[in-house]
């Protein structure tokens, strides 16, 4: 499938809402309670939360679209820390990054982890954060081929439900 990556806008929230949810389902809905998975993406792929995100400083997202047809695929979303990291305030989040799975194995994912370091580096971060998972060893490999290292833990909340979840940082 042929894709171009551009960055969003605050008039992309709609799209962003759409892949947001529709990637975060497909990435968990065979690991996480239905009603949880819901009310998760209700209230954090919202179109008001992305305009939210990208009405903050330092905040940068991009879309994956299908060349064809500009359908949403995939999407990144930079913004500042919200980890529990004892000093980052240097640093800048990846918050999320995602793909449908039509573009697994596309280099899109490479694209995009390449525009969000990109960002980062030229908002002059020491490092780029992440949380992923810890049973996601797909998505820990994947970030320790692009120079993430795991510096702690968290848990997330998703739905209501607590997950473990590790913190993963590149120096930049």
């Amino acid at each position: 499938m042929t894709y171009s990556i551009r960055h969003a806008t605050n008039h992309d929230c709609a799209a962003l809402s759409l892949i947001g949810a529709a990637t975060f389902l497909n990435a968990f809905a065979d690991q996480i309670e239905g009603k949880a998975l819901i009310k998760h993406c209700q209230s954090e792929h919202s179109e008001a939360t992305y305009a939210a995100y990208l009405a903050k400083p330092r905040t940068a997202a991009w879309l994956i679209e299908a060349a064809e047809t500009g359908a949403p695929l995939g999407y990144a979303l930079n913004c500042a820390p919200d980890l529990p990291i004892a000093d980052s305030s240097g640093d800048i989040e990846l918050k999320r990054i995602y793909l449908l799975p039509q573009l697994y194995g596309s280099g899109a994912a490479d694209t995009l982890v390449e525009a969000s370091i990109a960002h980062s580096r030229a908002q002059e971060a020491k490092r780029l954060l992440l949380g992923t998972y810890e049973g996601n060893a797909r998505a820990k490999a994947f970030y320790e081929k692009h120079g993430f290292i795991s510096i702690g833990t968290r848990q997330f909340n998703i739905g209501g439900v607590l997950h473990d979840d590790i913190v993963m940082a590149k120096s930049l």
